[in-house]
């Protein structure tokens, strides 16, 4: 054991000498890197000193060269226009048919390309080129311009629109290729125009597009235009105007149809912040020529403002539509057409003061009425008129609503373009009919009222002034429920009939001074009063009661009753009256039997039936006064009778058996 411990001893420690000789190895070889790292970093100093400069001076030839590079480079683009501009210009100035549009528009946007290069630099040796180009740039765009002139004709050949009219067809419109094409050649135009910094609203293909369409527009329409002023003139001065003789709903008709078609056009070619100017302009001259037809036909319709103011309601309501219709379908030209339609309206407004005067005038100018107590042409005149406007209702109602309720009656009513407004006049609410309604009424209450004024001038006596109001007022009744008036006046029949009652009472009253003889004295002192009601009257008797000079009374009453009575008799005969009026009037004479039957059934017998001063009994009154209410058909020429209806005015004349 102790023997195996000291050879592992001994090779142990032989291990140990072994590790610390190669340890001074070691230590000697790391002296002598150390010594050649300290050689390696002295000749590393000594290279660096030597290459440092030389590497610097590359770096500044490297960075030079680099320059110099992008200079020729920049050189080369800077030259580049100025090269091109010799091809170009060759391309520019020719048509561009000859050399094909698609390289004509090519080459225009390689000369602007190169001007907007050339603008950037701000170097003053590119200034000549600079011009050169913006003119070459400028002969481009204008050659473009014809050509987009060119096609635009191509599509502009005036139209008969009436065509389109009758028919119902569309209104021509431009293709989607040529559309196309258009649009193309506009963005070029526009570009330019852009980049020249033109200050004015419409680029130039803009200005071509509304000068050409406008043109074709104007000469589409012009015969509807000569066609509306020529409807508008008559033969008879004194004919009132029919709804829709006049031309002016086709030439608005037209016009709206070809408005429409051509926003359509104008959207396919141009950018939307350009549809609304370049419509305005296109429809410029057109529109101008419409107005110039509104104020011929303004003019026509002042001229002759009664018979024909109903063209000028028919022609704000044809403009109004027209309008409302473009508004909503381009969002323009409402203004334009209101400017034009604003003469014609300020003549409806006035029209309606002036028929109200001339109602009132011609009752004041009239110097004799029918002595029959019939009718005067004015009142069927003043009630057709009325009957008439009831197909204007909604132009009607628009000019009523700008005038107030009851502003025709004002004296500014006439000359309202210089008028102020009312507060009335700003109540956008009111009800149109209503309003139209108040109108009426008014028209109604001054024609009755100068009526009943005039007759109490021109005719004689109470009873004749009674039917000649009563029969007015039977004609305006009859011609309001035989219309679309009937409607529209359900709180005017008071009105018509407190004149009614009025009528009545002045014919009444003649009659009520002739029966002040029926009235008798009864002296009950003298006598039991008789029974009045339920019980026989024994006229013999009462006249027994009675003095000579009461008896001789009676007599005289009857005598004078008679005179009266036969001279009203014949005065009704004479009278000439609607038969709802003899009706009427029939019933009220009704009291004239009950007071005559009172006082015959007492006093008859004072002639003992001999008729001298007794002329009528009971019977032959109450007759006679039935007969007031009778009527007989009329016997035409040939024979025939017809008869009487409603619905059937002027057919049947109704006169009176008496």
């Amino acid at each position: 054991m102790l023997a195996t411990r000291r050879a592992a001893h001994a090779e142990e420690s032989a291990e140990v000498e072994v590790l610390f000789a190669n340890v001074k190895k070691m230590k000697a070889v790391t002296k002598k890197i150390e010594a050649s790292m300290a050689r390696l970093d002295q000749s590393g100093r000594t290279v660096q000193e030597a290459i440092g400069p030389v590497y610097g001076n590359t770096q500044r030839l490297q960075t030079q060269n680099d320059n110099i590079d992008r200079i020729q480079a920049a050189i080369g683009k800077l030259r580049e226009p100025i090269d091109m501009q010799d091809r170009e210009e060759r391309i520019l100035r020719s048509r561009p048919d000859r050399v094909g549009l698609q390289e004509y528009i090519s080459s225009i946007d390689r000369t602007s390309q190169a001007l907007r290069s050339l603008k950037s630099t701000n170097m003053r040796s590119n200034q000549q080129v600079i011009s050169n180009l913006t003119n070459l740039l400028q002969i481009g765009t204008e050659n473009l311009e014809g050509v987009f002139r060119d096609m635009l004709r191509e599509d502009s050949q005036p139209i008969e629109p009436l065509k389109q009219i009758t028919t119902g067809k569309d209104y021509p419109r431009m293709s989607s290729n040529k559309a196309s094409q258009l649009r193309t050649v506009n963005q070029h135009i526009a570009g330019y125009a852009s980049q020249a910094a033109q200050t004015s609203e419409l680029a130039p293909s803009a200005k071509v597009y509304a000068h050409e369409r406008g043109q074709y527009i104007m000469l589409s329409l012009q015969n509807l235009a000569t066609a509306s002023k020529s409807t508008a003139r008559k033969v008879d001065a004194s004919a009132v105007y029919r709804q829709g003789s006049n031309g002016i709903g086709s030439y608005a008709q037209g016009l709206q149809g070809m408005y429409t078609a051509e926003y359509d056009n104008i959207c396919h070619i141009f950018s939307r912040d350009e549809w609304g100017p370049v419509l305005l302009a296109t429809c410029q001259s057109s529109l101008a020529a419409f107005a110039s037809t509104l104020r011929d036909l303004d003019a026509h319709v002042r001229e002759n403002i009664l018979t024909d103011c109903y063209l000028a309601y028919e022609i704000i309501e044809v403009v109004s539509g027209m309008s409302h219709h473009l508004e909503s379908k381009t969002g323009e030209l409402k203004y334009a057409l209101s400017e034009a339609l604003k003469p014609v309206r300020e003549t409806a407004k006035s029209s309606l003061s002036i028929l109200l005067n001339d109602t009132r005038t011609k009752v004041q100018q009239m110097q004799a009425l029918p002595v029959d107590g019939s009718t005067v042409p004015l009142t069927t005149e003043v009630m057709t008129r009325l009957q008439l406007m009831t197909a204007y209702l909604p132009p009607l109602s628009s000019i009523m609503r700008s005038l107030g309720d009851g502003g025709w009656s004002s004296p500014s009513a006439t000359s309202s373009t210089t008028s102020i407004p009312t507060i009335k006049s700003f109540d956008v609410g009111a009800d149109g009919k209503q309003l139209f309604a108040h109108y009426t009424t008014d028209t109604i209450e001054t024609l009755i009222s100068t009526l009943e004024s005039r007759s109490r001038s021109l005719l004689r006596g109470k009873g004749l002034q009674g039917v000649f109001l009563a029969n007015n007022i039977c004609v305006v009744e009859r011609m309001i429920r035989n219309s679309e008036l009937d409607s529209l006046l359900q709180g005017t029949q008071p009105k018509i009939d407190a004149w009614r009652k009025k009528a009545s009472t002045s014919y009444n009253e003649a009659w009520r001074d002739a029966t002040k003889e029926l009235l008798d004295t009864q002296y009950t002192a003298r006598a039991a009063r008789p029974p009045s009601t339920g019980v026989a009257v024994d006229s013999g008797a009462i006249l027994k009661s009675l003095n000579s000079k009461d008896r001789d009374d009676v007599k005289k009453k009857f005598t004078n009753f008679n005179t009266n009575f036969d001279e009203l008799v014949t005065k009704h005969k004479s009278y000439k009256m609607e038969p709802e009026v003899r009706q009427t009037l029939a019933a009220e004479l009704s009291f004239v039997g009950t007071m005559y039957e009172r006082f015959w059934q007492r006093y008859h017998e004072v002639d003992k039936g001999r008729g001298k001063y007794v002329k009528y009994d009971k019977q032959q009154m109450s007759a006679l006064l039935a007969g007031f209410a009778g009527i007989e058909p009329v016997h035409w020429a040939n024979g025939d009778a017809r008869e009487s209806t409603h619905s059937e005015i002027c057919v049947l004349r109704l006169r009176s058996s008496l």
